[in-house]
């Protein structure tokens, strides 16, 4: 009932990178969950590549947007599973491959059981960093253009946040769309 975005007007181009920087409560998580359509509009229009999004089929445009949010979601499930979850048809070769660009295969394979090692009820046998690690692969993995980390970092000790940053600035590379949600001002010029 409460209006919290107005005369927002937000253009992002294909491989840019931005950041929605701004206190708790100003609108930056609002405008992510816009984009991934987990609701709609009041009035006005969010659009892909000149398409509104209520014309979009929302499974297919969630298929395009890879999210890393502030808790990452795990599954009850083998570390494997839950990168694999994006797609279920991938090899074990893509899904290395994921864990790598995410920083996450050096921690996997010194698991006694690598990639099958199981992460517990929403990853509880992890630590924060390698939670993220693993959404990230998975994000990484599902194979859309778009990017989108909602306070990924805002859990994170100092180290840890720096080597994501640093990730986030190599996925940069991959010509992905990345867009990061944070209220952390002190570490912008990384993204």
């Amino acid at each position: 009932d409460i209006e919290v975005l107005k005369n927002i007007d937000l253009n992002i181009e294909p491989g840019e990178r931005i950041a929605l920087v701004g206190p708790s409560g100003s609108g930056k998580s609002t405008i992510a969950a816009l984009m991934s359509r987990l609701y709609d509009p009041v009035s006005g229009t969010i659009a892909l590549d000149g398409i509104p999004l209520e014309e979009l089929q929302a499974g297919w445009l969630r298929e395009q947007i890879g999210v890393v949010a502030q808790e990452p979601i795990l599954f009850s499930a083998s570390i494997a599973e839950n990168i694999r979850y994006a797609r279920q048809n991938a090899s074990d070769e893509e899904i290395r491959e994921a864990a790598q660009i995410a920083n996450a295969l050096e921690f996997i394979v010194g698991f006694p059981e690598g990639m099958e090692t199981e992460v517990g009820e929403r990853g509880v046998q992890l630590s924060g960093g390698q939670k993220q690690r693993i959404a990230i692969a998975r994000a990484l993995y599902h194979g859309g253009e778009i990017l989108l980390f909602d306070e990924a970092t805002s859990a994170l000790d100092t180290e840890t946040e720096s080597v994501l940053l640093e990730e986030i600035q190599a996925l940069k590379a991959l010509g992905k769309t990345i867009i990061v949600v944070t209220h952390k001002q002190n570490s912008l010029h990384l993204y």
